[in-house]
């Protein structure tokens, strides 16, 4: 099996890693953000730009880079969860899941029967991850694939522990600029908001209370810093076009004679 996969063993042994996330629908881009450190790799379908082909391409030059690749799909698209996992991604996350019924369908797309309702079709999948035969894959993604419902509303919070409870699901993804947003009912964006602390680790809490992943979006380091020393598993530091800025920013500074940037 290719080194890649084994995001849900590390996960659930309590082990901690930075998350990667690619908005930009390049296969080089993601060959690079896999061979920076990161400890696995997010294809964002929700607020990115890649078509199936692109994500496929990407997902490829993820796994071969020898990073696990996770991928975050559009709300409600479950038809893409499972193709996602055909291509060779271990996770998904699906955004906006609010009711247990959401935590169930997300369950549907992506585990096997008698858990959930996939489809067979993991050629691509069994290829990259060097399975000998069919029956090795599916002994494999009965725990090896994640289930990751994202929380970033009260309606969701309040739900927490039905959706928690649900057969199937393996983790929880906080999602703190849409917590933030939906919290002030409309009035800011702001993921370090003092109005989502408390919110942030009841999640947490809750979420290790039943014995599941905590997962989070982190914006910027020194959230993701925090948000990790206090227990979040698998932890993402801003998105890709962050680092292109910054890695910008960095350079420009340090060629310019003040040490500035500053034209």
């Amino acid at each position: 099996m290719a080194k890649a996969f084994h995001l849900a063993d590390s996960l659930r042994a309590g082990e901690s890693a930075f998350l990667g996330w690619l908005c930009t629908p390049s296969a080089d881009v993601a060959d690079v953000i896999a061979r920076s450190g990161f400890g696995a790799v997010n294809v964002d379908m929700q607020h990115g730009w890649h078509d199936a082909t692109a994500a496929l391409n990407i997902i490829h030059a993820i796994v071969t880079a020898g990073k696990p690749a996770v991928v975050r799909v559009g709300v409600g698209d479950w038809s893409f969860a499972s193709r996602a996992l055909d291509m060779g991604a271990e996770a998904i996350i699906a955004p906006m899941i609010n009711t247990a019924a959401d935590a169930a369908a997300l369950v549907e797309a992506v585990k096997y029967p008698p858990v959930g309702k996939r489809s067979w079709g993991p050629g691509r999948a069994m290829a990259l991850g060097g399975f000998a035969d069919a029956q090795a894959y599916i002994d494999w993604a009965r725990t090896g694939t994640l289930a990751i419902a994202m929380i970033e509303t009260p309606e969701a919070v309040k739900n927490l522990e039905a959706i928690l409870s649900v057969p199937g699901i393996d983790g929880i993804f906080v999602g703190p600029s849409d917590l933030s947003l939906t919290m002030s009912k409309g009035t800011f964006v702001d993921g370090r908001s003092l109005l989502i602390v408390d919110t942030v680790a009841h999640i947490l809490a809750t979420t290790l209370k039943y014995g599941k992943i905590p997962t989070m979006y982190g914006v910027g380091p020194a959230h993701a810093k925090a948000i990790t020393a206090a227990g979040y598993r698998l932890v993402a530091i801003g998105g890709d076009q962050d680092y292109l800025a910054k890695g910008c920013a960095d350079l420009i500074a340090a060629a310019s004679p003040d040490g500035t940037g500053a034209r």
